[in-house]
């Protein structure tokens, strides 16, 4: 991907889109706001335009103007208003208002996408205050990097001063998993950028690419290399990104998007604002694990990984009452429902059985024996228990966190570079020819020789068909086999 590219995808929207996508702008349902307007609020809606109109800031002007807000008589004061005493609210020309518009504000009029968007792995994004990531960003990066780089993805917890403004290290801010004043998670302005709003754009897939990009989650790129990727630019005009319904198969047929597949409506089944619902894998941790959902009667909903014992509808768990439970099969299913509109069931099946294949080999021959390992010599005393303060943590982190999550994901969305080259080629490379290395650094370190780190390979990584190569060499077929096809293509004696 060029620097150019990049910086294009980087510039659009963020994270996943939060819209409703089977309607456009024009037919959000307003009327609430609308309705329920006074004199003052008229009045003080216009006033707003004085200072925020096309003299003074066409920008906005022009794009609130164009939108279904506008249309609907929606205006600035609709959207910003607050009442005394709400955290954040201030009096502001005549007003009381608030800068920062959540989710609950939108929930006036989208109350449906709202609860499903709460309830999501977007509105919990803001979590990772609580992982390694956030430990390399705040203690060993710096906090600057992590408010103007993690957070923007993430989500700030939003802070304001002594006069009710927002501080400057938590905002601007729209984090898909922002913490807001007022208890609601997430930004709807992630995806539907303000002020326009608009349905093409939170359709697109450069809208998730801000942030489900780069070497660690590099979603928009493996999109972007595979077939469907390449239908989307070859047949953007065909994609019937306004219409008033986004129904796959029937608006549109050309190509799917990243909300196509994750939150989009078919013939047969609705559109979701809570975009993990059709995902059966998790492939962010270090290993991979199929994983059920358990919604709750307060709104939320867990994941709980396959193997563990499931409740029941009607259970009391977590503080509240278990109202579904969608096993990963269920969830696969509702995504294969999505590619049954253009696909046969062959081609589905076998799609999963390739992208099941690759996390087996990911999670078994490199991730859990060599999570084994990295516990032993922790509970020994070759290693603390502190995270990152040795360098073969560092290559383990990459490991999983990098090129094992590249060939995990390439595999999901048809990406065979990022499946191979910058995926298991990769786990492999820094396995064999890093990791290992650093692992008898680390036991010579403190027994003199490295006999325990043989002793653990021995252990973990020799029964495995996969690494018997490392140990005991490529066979002689092998090498001929590889020899020959050398020596079609390149001519005698090119392989010495």
């Amino acid at each position: 991907m060029t620097t150019l590219f990049r910086r294009a995808v980087h510039a659009v929207g963020a994270v996943a889109c939060l819209l409703t996508l089977s309607l456009t702008p024009s037919a959000w349902a307003a009327e609430p706001v609308a309705s329920a307007k006074t004199a003052a609020d008229v009045a003080l809606g216009k006033k707003c335009l004085t200072c925020h109109g096309p003299d003074d800031q066409p920008g906005i002007y022009a794009e609130w103007k164009g939108s279904a807000h506008a249309a609907k008589n929606v205006d600035c004061y609709d959207c910003h208003k607050a009442k005394e005493g709400d955290k954040g609210a201030f009096e502001h020309k005549g007003a009381i208002i608030h800068v920062v518009v959540t989710p609950k504000d939108c929930a006036t009029c989208h109350k449906t996408e709202v609860a499903q968007q709460q309830r999501s792995h977007h509105a919990k994004a803001g979590n990772i205050l609580a992982s390694v990531d956030n430990l390399l960003g705040e203690v060993i990066g710096g906090p600057a990097a992590v408010n103007a780089g993690c957070k923007q993805c993430h989500g700030s917890t939003v802070e304001v001063d002594a006069k009710g403004k927002p501080t400057p290290q938590t905002w601007p801010n729209t984090g898909i998993g922002r913490k807001n004043l007022d208890g609601s998670l997430g930004s709807c302005s992630a995806c539907h950028a303000r002020h326009s709003f608009s349905s093409a754009q939170a359709r697109t897939p450069d809208t998730c690419g801000k942030c489900h990009m780069g070497p660690d989650h590099p979603q928009i790129e493996i999109y972007n290399e595979s077939k469907h990727g390449i239908l989307y630019r070859a047949n953007v005009d065909k994609m019937n990104l306004n219409s008033k319904t986004w129904v796959a198969g029937v608006d549109y047929t050309a190509a799917p998007t990243c909300a196509t597949c994750h939150m989009g409506a078919t013939k047969d089944q609705k559109n979701t604002h809570d975009v993990g619902e059709r995902i059966s894998w998790t492939l962010r941790p270090a290993i991979s694990a199929k994983l059920n959902m358990i919604r709750l009667a307060n709104g939320d909903e867990f994941d709980q990984p396959e193997g563990s014992a499931l409740p029941k509808v009607g259970d009391a768990v977590k503080g509240s009452t278990v109202t579904e439970v969608l096993t990963w099969e269920q969830r696969r299913n509702k995504m294969k429902t999505v590619c049954a509109t253009c696909h046969t069931s062959n081609t589905v099946n076998g799609h999963y059985k390739q992208f099941d294949d690759v996390v087996d080999l990911y999670n078994d021959k490199y991730a859990k024996p060599i999570a084994a390992i990295m516990k032993e010599l922790e509970d020994k005393g070759y290693l603390t228990h502190q995270p990152m303060d040795a360098k073969i943590k560092w290559t383990w982190f990459e490991i999983w966190h990098h090129e094992g999550r590249r060939a995990r994901h390439g595999a999901s969305m048809n990406g065979p570079d990022y499946t191979w080259w910058h995926g298991i080629y990769e786990v492999s490379q820094h396995t064999y020819f890093k990791w290992i290395p650093e692992l008898k650094e680390v036991v010579k370190a403190k027994d003199g020789n490295d006999a325990f780190a043989t002793a653990l390979l021995d252990k973990y990584f020799k029964p495995i068909a996969g690494h018997d190569w490392f140990f005991n060499g490529m066979g002689k077929d092998q090498i001929e086999k590889v020899r020959k096809g050398y020596e079609e293509r390149y001519g005698k004696g090119s392989m010495k």
